[in-house]
C-alpha cells in the first residue's frame, strides 16, 4: 500500500461532539444546513416540553374546582402553528434543494479519477493509467469521481469532505468535491457489504498541486521499476485477493495461499490437481472450474480485468509465498 511518509495510515477521528471542520467546498452547505435543523429541532423541543410542564402544573386537577366549557377552536392560532412551520420546512428545502445541486454538478475543469469497490477494497485508477488503493488528490481543484462496483453494493464516504454515494453493480454512480487544503482524511465503506464490510477502509491524500503531479509521475515509474514479485504483491491487494485470501495461513472466505505452491489439490467437482501456473491462471479467470473442497464457489472471474503480464505477477507472488 502506498503511504505518505510523516502521515498516519489513516487520520485521527476528531474528538468532538459537532462535525468535523468542513474540508471542501460544499461540506459548509452540508454542516450549515445541519446546523440550522439541530438548532430549530432543538429550539421546538424546549418550547413544547416547557409548555407540557407548565400545563400539567397550572390546570393539574384541584379540589373543588371542576372542568370549564372548552373552546370548538382559534384561529389565530391555528394560522401560527400551520404558517410557521410552513415557512421552516420551505427554507430547509430551498436550502438543501440549491446544495443538493451543487453536489450533483461538477465543476468542467475537474480531474476524473475511477473509483473501483470491490470485496473488500478501494481502487482508484488515474488518467495515466496509474492505480492505487488510496485516493491521492490535488488541493484546491474539483475531483469528479466517476465509480462503479465489481460485486455488491457499496458507498463511498469521506466524512471531512461531507461527501457519501452509492455505488451500484452494473452502473455508473458520480460524484464530486474539492479539498480545500492539503492532509489526509478517512474514506470507508458505509453499506454492509458482507463479512469484511468493516475492513473495507482507505484514506484521502490530498497535495499541493504540484506534489501532486510529481506524485502521480514517481508512483507510475516506480510501479514499473518493481521485481515481478512486488508487482504481484501489489495486485493481489488492489484487486481485492486480500479480502477473501490470506498469506499467512489464516483461515479467510477463500483458502490461504501460503505455501500452497506445488501441493496438490482436492476439488468438489474435479479430479485433484497439482499446484502450478495453469492452476493458478484457471483459478483467477474461471474459479467456478475447480472448488477446493471445504470451500463454496464465491469467487468472482477475473476474466478481461487482468493482463497476461499481471496474471504472470501474481503467479509470481503466490509461488514466492513459502
Amino acid at each position: 500500500m502506498t503511504h505518505i511518509p510523516g502521515t498516519t495510515l489513516f487520520a485521527q477521528a476528531s474528538e468532538s461532539f459537532w462535525l468535523p471542520p468542513p474540508d471542501s467546498t460544499t461540506a459548509g452547505q452540508v454542516h450549515d444546513l445541519f446546523y440550522f435543523i439541530l438548532w430549530v429541532c432543538t429550539f421546538f423541543f424546549l418550547l413544547i416540553v416547557s409548555l407540557m410542564v407548565y400545563f400539567v402544573i397550572r390546570y393539574r386537577r384541584r379540589e373543588g374546582v371542576g372542568p370549564g366549557d372548552a373552546p370548538s377552536h382559534n384561529t389565530p392560532l391555528e394560522i401560527t402553528w400551520s404558517v410557521i412551520p410552513l415557512i421552516i420546512v420551505t427554507i430547509i428545502f430551498y436550502w438543501g434543494f440549491v446544495g443538493y445541486m451543487d453536489m450533483r454538478l461538477p465543476p468542467r475543469d475537474s480531474y476524473e479519477i475511477e473509483v473501483v469497490a470491490r470485496q473488500w477494497v478501494w481502487q482508484f485508477k488515474y488518467a495515466n493509467g496509474y492505480t492505487d488503493e488510496i485516493l491521492h488528490v490535488p488541493a484546491g481543484q474539483p475531483i469528479r469521481l466517476v465509480m462503479r462496483s465489481e460485486d455488491v453494493i457499496h458507498s463511498l464516504s469521506i466524512p471531512d469532505y461531507s461527501v457519501k454515494m452509492d455505488v451500484v453493480p452494473g452502473r455508473y454512480t458520480k460524484t464530486w468535491f474539492k479539498a480545500k487544503r492539503p492532509g489526509t482524511h478517512e474514506l470507508y465503506c458505509t453499506e454492509y457489504c458482507g463479512t469484511d464490510h468493516s475492513t473495507m477502509v482507505s484514506q484521502v491524500v490530498a497535495h499541493t498541486p504540484a506534489d501532486f503531479q510529481q506524485w502521480l509521475e514517481k508512483s507510475a515509474l516506480g510501479v514499473s521499476a518493481m521485481p515481478p514479485v512486488e508487482r504481484g504483491r501489489r495486485l493481489f491487494v488492489i484487486k481485492g485477493c486480500a479480502g477473501c485470501h490470506s498469506i499467512d495461513g489464516g483461515v479467510n472466505t477463500g483458502p490461504s495461499l501460503k505455501g500452497i505452491w506445488g501441493e496438490t489439490h482436492r476439488f468438489r467437482s474435479a479430479s485433484p490437481t497439482v499446484v502450478d501456473e495453469n492452476y493458478i491462471r484457471e483459478s483467477i479467470v474461471n474459479p467456478s472450474a475447480k472448488v477446493r473442497e471445504g470451500y463454496e464457489n464465491q469467487m468472482n472471474s477475473y476474466q478481461g480485468q487482468l493482463s497476461d503480464e499481471e496474471l504472470g505477477y501474481l503467479i509470481k507472488f503466490i509461488q514466492s509465498l513459502e
